[in-house]
């Protein structure tokens, strides 16, 4: 049976989970996931692309599906899961790559920006066949994404229109849609720059675990502007508006009537820290209250809940492949439209 505006999200553990995260990826699903059935994965396969730490690895996996719990994510509601735990999403990469060329692959910018060199994963070229089979493996037809994703979504659409052409009609045709956005933070440091969890310094970035007082002295450390007229202009005040961002992010006050309210750069920088807190003190009051038992048990109850779609869904692509014997097709067939949300 088909679930319209079903969404999936992936949250990729190289880092912690900063508060640019939990505004533009964490806190829209949390929201929605009572109107729209909704699937997270802790994308663990994608960490694999760099060099990394397997300790490291399996600790930030808990964590960020800790934060997931602890933000609200409530896993009677929203299937949560560890991607490695699903053998699906790497038996669909790898027939997926089976129809990929290494042209659209090799082209992806991430590779552009990142690999190239002898010593380059051969995964962090072909990771995006990866990211298809994540869309590809749950029938979804409509991906929110910013800008900078399309064309992870397009080379999607183009490996399932070829798939479907050449062997039958398997998989649902995503397209990609683009939601309002969200607030962009920057980093506090270098108010130009996205604040990212996996920035060279972790003076301008807010993570979701920072004790108060370690985001209090962030804040207030925060890069500001020539003069001392507080207001909302990204382009001639970056560092301000900044913290305005933060403060519109964290409370849902409009930009400009922050600003109106603020006379010093000093008070501005206080009323951003303080609501900072506020948001993150119960989320990392939940997280503590996490026991690494809790958080397995739910991923491993995730992984079983979350695997009949995926399944079928390989059925069909092996079926149709010639890898399964018989006329008679699987059972599944590509779902009605669902939704996705992307957050890599």
């Amino acid at each position: 049976m088909s679930q319209p505006n079903r969404r999936i999200s992936g949250f990729k553990p190289t880092g912690p989970l900063q508060l640019g995260n939990y505004v533009g990826a964490i806190r829209p699903l949390v929201e929605g996931q009572h109107a729209h059935p909704t699937v997270a994965f802790i994308a663990d396969l994608h960490a694999l692309t760099v060099p990394h730490d397997p300790e490291r690895l399996r600790e930030l996996s808990m964590q960020v599906a800790g934060l997931l719990l602890a933000s609200g994510i409530d896993p009677g509601q929203t299937i949560l899961y560890r991607q490695s735990d699903l053998p699906a999403h790497a038996e669909l990469h790898y027939l997926l790559e089976c129809s990929a060329t290494y042209g659209e692959v090799h082209r992806m910018i991430q590779f552009k920006e990142k690999g190239g060199g002898s010593g380059t994963r051969l995964s962090l070229l072909t990771y995006p066949v990866l990211m298809a089979a994540d869309i590809l493996l749950h029938d979804i037809a409509e991906v929110p994404v910013g800008r900078d994703q399309r064309q992870h979504v397009e080379l999607t659409r183009d490996l399932a229109l070829r798939f479907n052409e050449r062997y039958g009609p398997v998989f649902t045709v995503p397209r990609a849609v683009h939601p309002p956005v969200a607030a962009r933070l920057g980093d506090l440091a270098t108010p130009t720059a996205k604040m990212g969890k996996t920035n060279a310094s972790a003076a301008g970035v807010l993570f979701l675990l920072d004790p108060p007082d370690v985001l209090r002295r962030k804040i207030m450390r925060a890069v500001t502007d020539g003069g001392t007229e507080v207001a909302y202009d990204p382009e001639r005040k970056p560092g301000v508006s900044n913290l305005i961002d933060l403060i519109s992010a964290c409370t849902g006050d409009e930009a400009e009537r922050i600003a109106e309210r603020h006379a010093t750069y000093g008070g501005l920088k206080a009323t951003a820290a303080d609501a900072v807190i506020a948001l993150l003190e119960p989320i990392q009051r939940r997280y503590r209250e996490l026991s690494p038992a809790d958080i397995e048990q739910t991923l491993q109850e995730g992984a079983e809940r979350a695997r009949e779609r995926p399944d079928a869904t390989v059925r069909r692509v092996r079926h149709a492949l010639g890898l399964t014997s018989g006329r008679r097709a699987p059972a599944g067939s590509p779902a009605r439209p669902a939704t996705a949300t992307a957050s890599r």
